[in-house]
């Protein structure tokens, strides 16, 4: 499935094909991926808090961030009283990660399409502005909805953008491309399927919210 897929080829932003880097390679590989997660600790955190508040997260939860970079939603999360886990394909993110944050935070190598954790680990999981790189969505969402417990909440969290986007502005999800990605949620035996525009870091924001039934 590819959230682009009904998009006018002319005007698509689809970044499933244009941006995905496998991990360790492209703009997050040595010197510069560090560089690149150092500018991810700043500006982040309305973000981060978005994230908390639109997935309730609290004490007793186990949070997973697909595509963690250097852990600024885990250290909100952990700061609310979750127990938080990040995964992320880039050595340079998940070295960042481990140094800036206390060590109750777990940093795992892994991608969406493979997450290294047990079914049914988490009671939340979220994808920040990385599931527009993702690779294969349906398997990113089938993996998603295995390591999530019955009830469990997943975030998709996206810059809203416009067909026929420029440069970074092209990073997100249109809104035909939050649909195709909703449409998978419930594909994939998600729940409560919903999308949702909020104010994010970058100005409007969509937001995919599903549940694993049951």
């Amino acid at each position: 499935m590819d959230p682009a897929e009904d998009v006018d080829p002319a005007e698509s932003t689809d970044a499933h094909q244009h941006h995905h880097h496998p991990a360790g390679n492209g703009p997050f590989k040595g010197i510069t991926g560090y560089l690149v997660g150092l500018s991810f600790l700043f500006g982040r955190k309305k973000d981060a808090r978005l994230a908390c508040d639109l997935t309730e997260v609290g004490a007793g939860d186990d949070v997973v961030d697909i595509g963690c970079g250097p852990g600024v939603a885990l250290r909100e999360a952990r700061r609310r009283g979750a127990t938080c886990t990040g995964v992320d394909p880039a050595p340079a993110m998940l070295r960042l990660g481990r140094t800036v944050s206390s060590r109750d935070i777990t940093y795992v190598d892994g991608t969406a399409e493979a997450l290294p954790l047990p079914d049914g680990s988490a009671s939340v999981a979220w994808s920040l502005a990385t599931a527009h790189h993702w690779a294969d969505v349906d398997q990113g969402l089938a993996e998603a909805r295995r390591v999530l417990r019955p009830d469990g909440r997943l975030l998709i969290l996206e810059h809203h953008s416009t067909p026929g986007a420029k440069g970074h502005a092209r990073h997100g999800l249109t809104d035909q491309q939050a649909a195709a990605f909703a449409a998978a949620c419930t594909a994939a035996g998600l729940a409560d399927v919903r999308v949702e525009e909020h104010e994010g870091r970058r100005g409007p924001a969509l937001a995919v919210l599903a549940v694993r039934p049951d």
